[in-house]
């Protein structure tokens, strides 16, 4: 099955929120080798004007990754997991993500774009902490190919 080209404008219902650990933001400033220390010293984060640990930019993907499970759930979406390949990422903050942010996602699809048998399948999730505030878009695109029949 096709991806269904009737998921463009359909937007999800929000996620549960999410609260920012400090030693979560500690455990992806490391495997992403974010070596600066406001990504795990409070104090040198302090010194920078924020309340705690700032995450490292693509820690946006953690909250994505909750949005974007609801899109590959989707029964009717035609995306198959296994044919799935992340083809890009972007970011666009209003702020930092800091430890103790409660933040919630909301994803719209916003485009798909075929070629030949794949499809090119863009959503955007907003994400906004506990007063609703706008903290970061993030934008993806996966590459859904057509798999073996």
């Amino acid at each position: 099955m096709p991806v269904n080209p009737e998921l463009v404008g359909r937007d999800f219902p929000p996620t549960a929120p999410y609260l920012v650990g400090r030693e979560k933001v500690r455990e992806f400033s490391r495997a992403v080798f974010a070596t600066d220390p406001q990504h795990t010293d409070p104090a040198a984060a302090q010194a920078l004007g924020y309340a705690d640990v700032v995450a490292p930019p693509t820690f946006a993907m953690v909250v994505q990754d909750l949005t974007l499970q609801q899109l590959l759930g989707e029964p009717d979406s035609g995306i198959v997991l296994q044919n799935v390949l992340h083809a890009e990422q972007r970011f666009r903050y209003t702020r930092p993500i800091v430890a103790g942010d409660e933040l919630t996602a909301r994803l719209s699809v916003t485009g798909i774009r075929t070629l030949g048998g794949n499809a090119m399948v863009t959503s955007d999730a907003e994400i906004t902490d506990a007063a609703g505030d706008h903290v970061v878009t993030a934008t993806s695109v996966l590459l859904v190919g057509e798999g073996a029949a």
